[in-house]
């Protein structure tokens, strides 16, 4: 009797428990699940929208130089790779007729000042004359005026007419000397054309630069380079590279917001630094076959770490805005017509919240108007979530929203 009572309390037991049991799994089944939400805080921050232009590095100025005169290298002081400041000897030309031509000039010189002192001789010897010849006139026509009658009137006229001829002689010996002072001129300026192109002999350097080619060698010939007309060959090439250039081409909608001496950001891939430039230049004028406007950027290169030919990447900085409430890209849904974000709200529920978006960079966004400072929204996709719904919020890292993204 005790046996069977003691199996029926047993069987009491284990039926209620498997009853009990069996309602906290009911009762967990109809709890609510809560899903893990990745979301992020809208928090102040310093926006700026950018564009990033490819461009190819440029010497700020590069020229040929050739020679002035027509010449056989004598010696050139300079190769491929050389640094060379401003006035610096680069080459030397021979050219042997030159002496020839100084030496014909300065001889064209001194008789020149021979011929000048020749006419002041004549001038001097008219003049002498002419005073003889005026005094004999004035003494006969004081006795004529004295004692009439006692020299003949044509001895007076002769004597008149002599007068008046070697003054004329006066005139005519000062205009012989004014055109022998003029040919000395003339001489003068033609030994100075001549020693002017005996200066041309030597090819100095235009500005500080940095010699990139080297066309001629000892004992070439070198044509004058004084026609477009005519192949001269040059010496060298220069290129000023302290100071490169960069030729962007900015696209129309951005023409507006190009201001010279606005400072930019210039990254060079192959060197893997970025470099402080400045807008120095820009056309002014739109292409019509593409677009854009040419707009020039100047960048410092005093180490020479630069090379002209290399590609580099400029960062136009077209908007800023410090202290702009923001959130990552990837929380914003409906970006083009009606843009919205999914707020976690105090309850850990969510909320669909239209808001006004304003400046965006390539990993953030402003928000001007529906949300506040310290609020969470979902970031990443939002195919999971749904207004109202319950989620456990999990702040994630600028480096995971992009990874997801």
């Amino acid at each position: 009797m005790r046996t069977i009572l003691c199996c029926s309390v047993l069987l009491a037991a284990v039926l209620c428990g498997s009853a009990c049991s069996r309602e906290k799994l009911e009762a967990k089944a109809d709890a609510p699940k809560i899903v893990v939400a990745p979301v992020a805080k809208a928090a102040p921050a310093d926006l700026a929208r950018e564009l990033v232009l490819t461009a190819e590095f440029r010497p700020f100025q590069e020229t040929d130089l050739h020679a002035k005169v027509a010449g056989y290298l004598k010696k050139i002081n300079v190769d491929v790779g050389d640094r060379v400041q401003q006035g610096q000897l680069i080459a030397i030309l021979e050219i042997p007729e030159m002496n020839d031509d100084l030496t014909r000039a300065a001889a064209a010189k001194r008789r020149s000042d021979a011929e000048v002192q020749r006419a002041r001789d004549e001038l001097q010897r008219a003049e002498s004359a002419h005073a003889v010849s005026h005094l004999t006139f004035m003494r006969l026509s004081d006795v004529s005026k004295t004692r009439p009658n006692l020299v003949a009137q044509q001895e007076i006229d002769e004597a008149l007419g002599r007068d008046r001829v070697s003054e004329a002689g006066i005139s005519a010996a000062r205009s012989a000397l004014a055109a022998a002072e003029q040919q000395v001129d003339v001489a003068k300026a033609d030994i100075d054309r001549v020693k002017t192109l005996a200066a041309y002999a030597q090819i100095t350097a235009p500005f500080t630069g940095v010699i990139t080619k080297r066309y001629a060698d000892t004992g070439a010939m070198i044509q004058a380079g004084t026609a477009s007309n005519t192949q001269a060959m040059p010496v060298v090439r220069l290129s000023e590279n302290h100071l490169l250039r960069l030729v962007l081409p900015v696209p129309e909608s951005v023409v507006p917001r190009i201001h010279t001496g606005a400072r930019v950001e210039v990254r060079v891939p192959t060197l893997k630094r970025s470099f402080p430039g400045k807008v120095a230049r820009f056309a002014e004028r739109v292409q019509a076959s593409t677009r854009t406007m040419e707009t020039e950027v100047d960048v410092l290169n005093p180490q020479l770490l630069l090379i002209p030919g290399m590609y580099a990447e400029v960062v136009l900085t077209l908007d800023r805005k410090e202290g702009a409430l923001a959130v990552p890209l990837g929380a914003i849904a409906g970006h083009d017509s009606s843009p919205n974000v999914l707020v976690v709200n105090v309850e850990n529920r969510l909320e669909e919240r239209p808001v006004t978006l304003g400046i965006e960079t390539s990993n953030m966004i402003e928000i001007t108007s529906g949300l506040q400072p310290d609020e969470l929204v979902i970031v990443g996709s939002r195919s999971q979530f749904k207004a109202g719904q319950l989620v456990q919020p999990k702040i994630v890292e600028m480096a995971e929203i992009k990874g997801e993204r």
